[in-house]
């Protein structure tokens, strides 16, 4: 009987569970924006019509647009992933209709 009183114990300190640890909290910083992302630059004359002439960073000349496409209603009404370009949009992107993502390629090129 002894025997399986020990047994017993082993079986049961087995199947105990260990309380799980807990990873060491990282301190939670703020992260910082890219340099490359706020230094201002100087848009070209097709690009100023709609965003404005002076420099900006990239970010802005982003936010600038797409206030532009929703105040115009350009963007497309089946996927909305897609912007149709008007008169002031068609010199930048070249074409009648970009994605979203293509657009911030093609924005790339006319800043300076």
């Amino acid at each position: 009987m002894a025997a399986k009183k020990k047994a017993a114990k082993k079986s049961a300190k087995k199947s105990a569970k260990k309380p799980a640890r807990r990873k060491a909290a990282k301190k939670a910083t703020k992260r910082k924006p890219s340099a490359a992302f706020m230094k201002a630059m100087k848009p070209s004359a097709a690009l100023a019509e709609v965003v404005g002439s002076k420099p900006l960073p990239r970010t802005e000349v982003t936010k600038k647009l797409w206030q532009y496409i929703k105040k115009n209603g350009l963007q497309d009404k089946k996927n909305r992933r897609n912007v149709n370009a008007d008169a002031k949009l068609r010199p930048i992107f070249r074409k009648d209709q970009v994605t979203m993502f293509e657009m911030t390629k093609l924005v790339s090129r006319h800043l300076s």
